[in-house]
């Protein structure tokens, strides 16, 4: 059996050098790795072991024995709701921290040596900027309560109020909870699948002030629903729509397929830019509409079109990127699985009088290697995949096309710089890549790299 130098629920000094990627403290004792969250790098902590792997382990901070100096106070005082896990580093660190991790993964995984990654771009006021709150609801002591997860777990922490929410959202949540608990409406158990209200999502759009609210359900009768409706419609100011979503599945998603719309319109309307888009309890939509626009503006930069080009957008979703592109293009053709996200765009193209973007129900690894066997050439194109990056067959298709340009938006630095790679062993450059603060107060970070071909 392997000695490791650290036991479980024993306490230990920790010297902490580094954040790992989702922003939690990494120190070594006797050279084994130990995650501490909460810890800063340059801070000495003493911390207690709660988990022991075979090649590290993790530790609940005990107390900080020399801090940071870029350790702050954190506005919120809920010390175990996962949502937030940076807001005890300084803001100007945070970026930094993204910048860096940036630079880590594309060496360390893309290979790339000493990439251009420009300073991460920043909020004026990182907080209040969510657009859409998912609240899961749950039971503490007889009473409902709605919030966010602790961390690594389902158990719900109550939440009455987010720092990074916009605060219609605590509002209609608190107005939600309160009427729960009058009626005694049964919350849903995930252990039995009983249960009618599982969770509520607010929406809110930034230029036009809208407010959708979504409530979750595990089937098609909410008791005491009329009075809700009355209680929101006289509470919060510019509710616009109030939709019922059934979900009826032992699943850890949070939205069914079926919407049945109980109070004003299907949809909401926001902005990104001069753009309209309608919004519906399942469209995607990014969820800091300031920083959208900043990243959307910066790929559009990258594009470098002259309104010549071709350009492929995979992985369009409801069209956002394409129809940003289309107003400086000659053709944009947008490519996403989800058929309802394909219905949206074409929604939003006819909405802004867009004509010169087709959008293609499918996968982006099967589609676009279709356009190119049918003479379907890009100039550029743009990716902007899940979390999980390109599948190397769209990565294939990429460099047998051989366009002008590649800009890639992605919200995980680790499958960047491996699709990166692929892309630089297969006659392409890395030019340069922009971060941008999209989540601030966690661990996240978005960034557009703009990849252009070795022999131009």
């Amino acid at each position: 059996m392997v000695s490791r130098p650290v036991e479980k629920n024993k306490d230990y000094d920790i010297k902490i050098d580094n954040l790992g990627y989702e922003g939690e403290g990494v120190g070594k004792v006797e050279g084994f790795t130990i995650f501490v969250p909460g810890a800063l790098p340059g801070e000495e902590v003493n911390a207690k072991i709660v988990k022991v792997n075979k090649n590290f382990a993790y530790g609940k901070l005990n107390k900080i024995i020399n801090p940071s100096p870029d350790r702050t106070e954190p506005k919120c005082t809920l010390k175990r709701c996962g949502g937030c896990n940076l807001m005890h580093l300084s803001y100007d660190a945070q970026l930094k921290f993204k910048r860096q991790r940036v630079i880590d993964s594309l060496e360390r995984i893309g290979n790339i040596k000493n990439p251009i990654v420009h300073d991460t771009i920043g909020m004026k006021n990182p907080y209040r900027y969510r657009n859409k709150a998912q609240f899961p609801i749950g039971i503490k002591d007889g009473k409902v309560i709605a919030g966010f997860y602790a961390l690594k777990s389902h158990e719900v922490i109550d939440t009455p109020s987010c720092l990074i929410q916009d605060e219609v959202s605590d509002k209609v949540m608190n107005i939600i909870k309160s009427w729960a608990n009058k009626n005694e409406v049964s919350v849903y158990d995930e252990k039995t699948g009983k249960g009618i209200l599982r969770h509520v999502m607010v929406r809110k759009a930034f230029k036009t002030n809208e407010v959708m609210v979504v409530l979750v359900t595990n089937g098609y009768d909410i008791p005491y629903i009329d009075e809700l409706v009355e209680i929101l419609k006289n509470d919060i100011q510019n509710l616009s729509s109030i939709v019922q979503n059934i979900n009826r599945e032992k699943t850890n998603v949070v939205l069914g397929s079926k919407n049945k719309t109980i109070y004003g319109k299907d949809t909401i309307t926001d902005y990104i830019g001069d753009l309209k888009f309608n919004i519906s309890p399942l469209s995607f939509f990014q969820v800091n509409p300031v920083q959208t626009e900043v990243l959307y503006n910066k790929a559009l930069e990258y594009a470098n079109l002259t309104g010549d080009e071709t350009v492929i957008d995979a992985y369009c979703g409801t069209g956002t990127i394409s129809l940003f592109l289309a107003q400086r293009a000659k053709k944009v053709y947008g490519i996403e699985i989800v058929k309802e996200a394909v219905q949206d765009a074409k929604k939003n193209a006819q909405e802004n009088n867009i004509s010169n973007a087709e959008f293609i129900t499918g996968k982006s690894e099967e589609v676009i290697p279709d356009l190119y066997n049918k003479g379907i050439k890009a100039d550029v194109i743009v990716v902007d995949p899940p979390r999980k990056g390109c599948d190397e067959e769209l990565l294939r298709t990429i460099a047998a096309m051989k366009p002008k340009r590649v800009v890639y938006v992605s919200c995980d630095p680790g499958t960047l710089a491996r699709d990166l790679r692929y892309l630089v062993e297969n006659g392409f450059d890395v030019a340069e890549v922009q971060p941008v603060d999209m989540f601030a107060m966690t661990g996240h970070v978005e960034c557009v790299a703009l990849i252009q071909r070795a022999d131009t």
